[in-house]
């Protein structure tokens, strides 16, 4: 029985999800030099320096633990698994996906001056 345990907690957590991890940890530099390699592999000039990458991650990763704790775990596993498969895994796109994902889920706000094309006719 004990064995049967310990497999389990094993499995568990090998299995278990990347948000019930907490929040992402990201190799701020890796994602800058691969988003400078990018552009230069574009040839086009790069959107930033280094240093102003790794500042934006930097605060964008602050910002991203206020919000990781109260965004559903279903759209932090969609947010990370975007990521990945677009392959542009930093916290400036994480924080992204998570605002739109909330934005999204707290609908259209009223008194914001938007008007749906069925109110425009």
């Amino acid at each position: 029985m004990m064995r049967t345990s310990m497999l389990f907690a094993v499995l568990l957590l090998l299995f278990t999800p990347t948000a019930f991890a907490g929040e992402p940890e990201i190799n701020v530099n890796a994602v800058c030099k691969a988003r400078l390699a990018d552009a230069k592999m574009l040839q086009i000039m790069p959107d930033q320096s280094d240093e102003d990458c790794a500042r934006d991650e930097e605060a964008a990763k602050q910002q991203l633990g206020t919000l990781w704790a109260s965004t559903s775990v279903s759209a932090r596993n969609q947010c990370q698994s975007d990521a990945r498969s677009l392959g542009t895994m930093g916290y400036l796109d994480l924080l992204s996906c998570l605002q739109i994902a909330e934005d999204l889920k707290s609908g259209p706000q009223e008194g914001t001056g938007k008007q749906s094309m069925a109110h425009r006719q």
